[in-house]
């Protein structure tokens, strides 16, 4: 079992996404207030008081078998280095993935075939190559996908993907121009505005990162 000598609100936040809890049902899990895990998630650096350091180790320790597992994925992912290919180039796959909200609605693209992991409705998202950067991957892509301009306004955080196991890196973004179509016939069928309070109608709750749950509650 991951052991974690001293927590981090990066270390947290990770606990969190493995638990699969969203910020206020995490507070409630740790009997704390929500804007502290708010804080966790604004500044990962911040190292939380001896009192929460215990509340964490017992929430870790008292969580089942399987978020265990994901939390020590999710954990020796942050630390381990891509593995270089027989050419030295690294070849690590990480997904720039957009949350692109619009008044009371987010911005959903739908895969024309589906595939093994069984996902049909997701958010824009996009390969970031090499050398490249997140932010400018997820807006590019966003154009690329949907038609739709876009701009980065926070990094909600990043998780192996539940149904996948790729690295994923989450962005929430305001739309800022463009009308929502499907740009890439090819890779999907749709591309549709949803109410944001409908978004598990299209994506299974379980399957979503919770800080985009918890982030589209907050503007609702």
């Amino acid at each position: 079992m991951e052991v974690i000598e001293l927590w981090s609100g990066r270390y947290a936040c990770i606990l969190q996404s493995a638990l699969r809890l969203t910020n206020e049902q995490f507070a409630a899990q740790l009997g704390i207030a929500v804007r502290t895990v708010a804080t966790w998630h604004a500044d990962p650096a911040v190292v939380p008081r001896k009192e929460m350091q215990q509340l964490l180790d017992s929430a870790h320790e008292q969580a089942p078998s399987a978020a265990r597992q994901r939390f020590s994925l999710l954990v020796a992912n942050e630390h381990r280095p891509a593995a270089p290919s027989p050419t030295g180039i690294a070849q690590a796959l990480r997904i720039a993935i957009a949350v692109v909200t619009r008044d009371d609605q987010v911005l959903l693209v739908c895969r024309r075939h589906d595939d093994a992991s069984g996902i049909t409705w997701q958010f824009p998202a996009g390969v970031i190559k090499p050398g490249g950067k997140a932010e400018t991957t997820t807006v590019r892509e966003t154009l690329d996908e949907t038609g739709v301009h876009c701009a980065v306004r926070d990094h909600l955080g990043s998780r192996l993907h539940p149904v996948t196991g790729v690295l994923c890196d989450y962005f929430l973004c305001e739309y800022l121009a463009g009308e929502a179509a499907n740009a890439d016939a090819e890779e999907n069928a749709d591309v549709m505005w949803v109410p944001k309070n409908s978004l598990t109608r299209f994506i299974p709750v379980d399957t979503i990162f919770p800080p985009i749950l918890a982030v589209l509650e907050e503007q609702t």
